[in-house]
């Protein structure tokens, strides 16, 4: 069976229709995900994963995870990913200080995702649920946009398609007006929100519903005007307001945002525009003087990824100086003593450092 071309590892998730397990290729010992979507006799393949598979399969480029293989038995289809070691959120929690991250490795994941999606429009595809949860990191620091569940290939004339998609947080607001024809614009509001996120440690717009959510936005980029919405409704002819708007006056970004240089603010004023039409398109976000001005530098070592070097190297130290102590006290009695001191000592230094590992990391959670 194909499937005993793997080894599965341990579970790393599940999700609505499917499971993910780290694995490990017999051929080549490489590790994988492994995506398990148990089938329906009567239903059958999930559309979500013949769409993810036919559209994963034509999107080949650093900053999207590389489907390497599918298997399809009676009862399961497995899907063979490229293996990362964190999803964005779980690297912001761990790697960040209360999930904010230093502002270099933010411009580094900003302008590797906006490359990511870049790929994605030029091949026309919508992603349709950017979130942290969804792009994941790997131990070069590359960021890569997974979970192609919800994406959908568009083209000319424009399709209709579901205003059920995106992540509550992350939709934005023509999709949350009930629009059914938005196009790319839809992921950028998502790179906008994410981008903010990585900066400040926390969602952006954390509304409890659709209307909720709606007037969080409203409450930070301000009501739209009445031409405005005129305009959206032109472009969308399904949206209907059962009632006006709240108003709600803009605020400056930089006092929402304020560890966010001003050419980031700038930045995000272009990726977060109420009408999508105003919206920037990927290529223009990357060609913003945001990233062109400078070099991109690699992400900073985070404060806990540096403490955990530093505390691995004095605990090898102390290891070899034990292990020496004992090769000594083998041929010199009155030795004994000193090197099974210095064991204890080197063990008593690992529960210290498994116990400030844990403190720091209850110190980090998501807030």
């Amino acid at each position: 069976m194909p499937t005993m071309n793997y080894v599965q590892l341990e579970k790393l998730g599940e999700g609505t229709y499917a499971t993910v397990y780290k694995g490990r290729s017999r051929t080549t010992s490489e590790i994988v995900a492994l995506k398990e979507i148990h089938l329906d006799a009567e239903e059958g393949t999930p559309s979500t994963a013949i769409r993810e598979i036919s559209l994963m399969k034509e999107l080949k480029h650093v900053n999207i995870v590389r489907l390497h293989d599918v298997i399809h038995t009676e009862s399961k289809l497995v899907l063979i990913f490229e293996f990362c070691e964190q999803d964005l959120k779980r690297y912001m929690d761990t790697h960040g200080d209360r999930g904010a991250l230093p502002l270099n490795t933010v411009k580094n994941f900003t302008f590797q995702l906006l490359q990511g999606i870049s790929f994605c429009h030029a091949n026309r595809v919508l992603h349709r649920d950017l979130k942290p949860q969804n792009l994941l990191i790997n131990r070069r620091g590359e960021l890569k946009i997974g979970d192609f569940g919800l994406a959908r290939a568009f083209g000319v004339p424009v399709n209709t398609f579901s205003n059920e998609v995106v992540t509550l947080w992350y939709r934005a607001p023509d999709v949350l007006l009930g629009s059914r024809t938005y196009s790319t614009s839809i992921d950028i509001w998502s790179v906008g929100c994410i981008f903010a996120e990585m900066i400040t440690g926390y969602p952006l717009f954390r509304g409890r519903d659709n209307n909720d959510q709606l007037v969080q936005i409203m409450k930070i980029v301000g009501t739209p005007s009445d031409a405005t919405l005129q305009q959206i409704k032109m472009n969308s002819p399904e949206i209907t307001l059962k009632q006006p708007l709240s108003k709600h006056p803009k605020q400056p970004l930089h006092a929402i945002v304020p560890k966010a240089p001003r050419d980031a603010i700038a930045l995000l004023e272009h990726l977060l525009q109420f009408e999508p039409n105003r919206r920037y398109t990927a290529v223009d976000a990357l060609a913003h003087p945001y990233f062109t001005s400078a070099p991109i530098t690699p992400a900073t070592l985070s404060p806990s990824a540096a403490m955990q070097q530093q505390q691995q190297y004095s605990l090898m130290m102390a290891q070899q100086a034990a292990a020496q102590q004992q090769q000594q006290a083998y041929y010199d009695p009155a030795m004994q003593a000193q090197a099974a001191a210095q064991a204890q000592a080197a063990a008593q230094m690992q529960i210290q450092q498994q116990q400030q590992q844990q403190q720091y990391y209850q110190q980090h959670q998501y807030q």
